[in-house]
């Protein structure tokens, strides 16, 4: 169901101006901290492989586990039934200048072939808050440790990028470090800041290696997360993920 930073946000940026809204965030693109120092998951983590995106899907975050007023949103495909989206439609004019920054935020099996099982869920909440969350199972923690690594190589060369929307409305986007508490048996966290005609969007993210699986969690609102809630989110995908069913 996900996607990259052009498709989280055109939706929401469109809402927001229609509101006449606009963000104050604290994550504003002048405040971005230099991405942190590469984290390197060891090859050899214990984990078996989930078997199938069923049993996946399972161990991911379910709204029981949100903050307060957060709702499950639809997948448009496996629950409403509407057709892919072609990226090639001539109604299209979505891009990202570097091409390959439109994978930021990409789900991990995007990004890294190879995955036994993937999975993702999707949530809104209150004042267009979105939290979602992608894993990818791979077969051993090798395979693991090159998602994982993959998905910082791409962010090392995405530090700062522009874009347009499936309307051709010009986007500029800019990605930074931030602190969080260490998670599962590796982690990253960085900050992307997107902004349109005014209008700016603060993804917190976090990676996490967890045996063979690594899950990417993304809360996205016109202000931060709260660091604890976010800690406290991290923790219990970490927990539920591991460790996986056997065969």
């Amino acid at each position: 169901m996900r996607r990259g930073p052009v498709a989280v946000s055109c939706s929401l940026f469109a809402v927001l101006a229609l509101s006449a809204c606009s963000s104050n965030a604290s994550g504003d693109t002048a405040s971005l901290a230099p991405l942190g120092p590469v984290v390197t998951a060891a090859p050899d983590a214990a984990g078996t492989p989930f078997a199938d995106q069923v049993a996946l899907k399972a161990a991911l975050l379910d709204v029981g586990d949100l903050p307060v007023g957060f709702t499950p949103a639809p997948d448009p495909e496996d629950d409403l039934g509407l057709p892919p989206a072609s990226e090639s439609a001539d109604s299209d004019k979505s891009s990202t200048d570097p091409a390959e920054c439109g994978a930021v935020l990409s789900p991990v099996a995007d990004q890294r072939a190879g995955a036994v099982a993937s999975a993702s869920d999707w949530f809104t909440g209150p004042e267009f808050a979105t939290i979602d969350q992608d894993a990818a199972s791979y077969g051993t923690g090798a395979d693991a440790s090159q998602a994982f690594a993959a998905v910082q190589d791409r962010l090392a060369g995405c530090t700062e990028y522009t874009g347009t929307d499936a309307d051709g409305v010009q986007v500029q986007y800019r990605v930074g470090g931030r602190e969080q508490q260490p998670a599962g048996d590796a982690s990253v966290a960085f900050r992307l800041v997107t902004t349109s005609e005014g209008v700016s969007l603060v993804s917190d993210v976090v990676v996490v290696v967890v045996g063979s699986t690594v899950t990417q969690l993304v809360a996205t609102g016109q202000d931060p997360i709260d660091a604890v809630v976010f800690d406290d989110l991290t923790s219990t995908a970490v927990s539920k993920l591991a460790p996986a069913p056997a065969g």
